[in-house]
């Protein structure tokens, strides 16, 4: 009897290895617009996923407006095909339910089993949904308009449903009944496992997906086109790169900006260590706080407001030149914001400007976490403030500041664009054109986006490069990596 429970539990456990790898592929369809079971017709924009044909009806029937107008398609059919959307989503949604559910005990695993069985009821009726209005769209009097088609993915999408739902109810049959005291419980690691899933998720989904887009670089590719082999052109954007003189030059300039502003910020990133240590020393409260406030807001404000509260301040009727005219310092206003003498120092201290204070909140944190007996002890060898600083704060801080230089180091070519985007002028062109700021205008401006794909692809290869010799260093000196 023993033996045969037994047998049970390790086929039950062998089965949920299966459901979650189901699961987990069932997550990827509602996110890849090419595994979208719901493109039913071409009207229906390919770019569309899963999750967006079931989360926004207006963006479904975008294009269909001529076709409801003329009938070709009657509203209640993409209505049919909407709420299918919407099952498909809830049911997929009810499997993660359950997925996350088996790494609990018994009970939790029943429960979970439950929902999963109906989320995957809920699926299938989906699906008949999406098949019910894929067959109204076909009989269309004018197919040629509304080109209906059957999703490639029906099939694929359909069988994983149904493995998941074989699987569940087989679990279902084979888990030893739960105690009526039993509790809902799950080990502590899985509990900080699931409360970080949705971080990891949040990642795959804005930073591994997105790289999907890399295969850009390899076709000759306008806005609007389809990917087709025969606009395959292999690595004849990256010979670009090196081949045409003007885009060395341009890339050159390009690196040399990006290259010194990014090594002002690394070479001044000490700044926000020192404000969190002289911040933490203030002994009036209230001006303390009020200090942290006033330097932490301008984090928040975007940098179109910066550019307006530096447009009243230097501008030719702006605050500054007004009050050097009244004085009689100057005869007349002048724009200082159209000198493009000392970029590279301006772009540097409006940044810190705007970072420093929020920069600093790492910094008062690991402050508040060194041990107090440190300081009592100092205080009893006579050490005075500035000692304690030194000898106590400082070689606590340390480990947080290399960690946070590791980042930099990585991140040398990632400026951001927004800040650099709204100070360009036509006289500073020339010193603020930073690498993201390039590959903006090349995708956006001229249209160039293998040229610009090529340029992105190469510069997160070095950003990683970079990230892993600096770690190597730091391993090396001080025995100590984050990687």
């Amino acid at each position: 009897m023993e033996k045969n429970k037994s047998t049970q539990e390790s086929i039950s456990d062998k089965l949920y290895y299966v459901v979650r790898i189901a699961i987990l592929v069932s997550v990827l369809f509602l996110f890849i617009p090419a595994l979208n079971p719901t493109r039913i017709s071409g009207l229906i924009n390919k770019n569309i996923s899963l999750f967006t044909a079931g989360t926004s009806y207006s963006t479904l029937v975008d294009n269909f407006g001529r076709a409801f107008k003329k009938e070709w398609v009657m509203e209640s059919t993409m209505q049919l095909l909407y709420g299918s959307a919407i099952a498909i989503v809830l049911g997929i949604a009810a499997n993660v339910a359950n997925g996350c559910m088996s790494l609990g005990n018994i009970k939790f695993k029943k429960l979970g089993n439950l929902i999963g069985v109906i989320g995957c009821m809920i699926q299938l009726g989906g699906m008949f949904g999406v098949y019910s209005a894929y067959g109204k769209v076909a009989l269309t009097s004018k197919p040629d308009r509304v080109e209906p088609m059957f999703p490639e993915s029906f099939g694929l999408v359909t069988a994983i449903m149904v493995i998941v739902l074989i699987c569940t109810i087989a679990q279902m049959l084979l888990l030893a009944k739960s105690k009526k005291e039993e509790k809902f419980e799950m080990e502590t690691k899985f509990r900080l496992f699931l409360i970080f899933l949705p971080f990891i998720a949040l990642v795959g989904v804005f930073s591994y997906l997105p790289l999907l887009g890399w295969r850009y670089a390899f076709f000759d590719y306008k806005a609007g086109d389809t990917l087709s082999m025969d606009k395959f052109v292999g690595f004849k954007w990256f010979l670009e790169l090196v081949k045409n003189p003007a885009t060395v030059r341009d890339i050159v300039n390009v690196l040399k900006n990006t290259l010194a502003m990014s090594g002002l910020g690394i070479a001044t990133s000490w700044l926000p260590m020192a404000f969190a240590i002289f911040l933490c020393e203030m002994k009036n409260l209230k001006f303390r706080r009020f200090v942290q406030t006033f330097t932490t807001v301008p984090n928040f404000i975007s940098w179109v407001l910066v550019y307006a509260i530096a447009f009243c301040i230097f501008s030719t009727d702006g605050f500054l030149s007004s009050l050097l005219v009244n004085l009689g310092i100057w005869t007349e206003g002048q724009n200082l914001l159209m000198n493009g003498d000392h970029m590279w120092v301006k772009m540097w201290a409006w940044g810190t400007w705007k970072g420093v204070g929020w920069s600093a909140i790492i910094y008062i944190a690991a402050i508040s976490g060194i041990d107090q007996q440190l300081y009592e002890a100092a205080t009893v060898d006579g050490a005075g403030r500035f000692q304690k600083m030194w000898n106590i704060t400082v070689p606590c801080l340390i480990p947080t500041f290399f960690v946070l230089l590791l980042m930099s180091v990585a991140n040398i070519l990632s400026n951001g664009m927004d800040q650099y985007l709204v100070f360009k002028n036509a006289t500073n062109t020339e010193s603020i054109m930073v690498l993201d700021l390039y590959v903006y205008e090349l995708g956006i401006g001229k249209g160039s986006i293998p040229l610009t794909t090529v340029v992105s692809m190469l510069k997160s290869v070095i950003s990683v490069i970079l990230l892993f010799s600096a770690n190597g260093i730091s391993k090396l000196i001080r025995g100590e990596s984050i990687v």
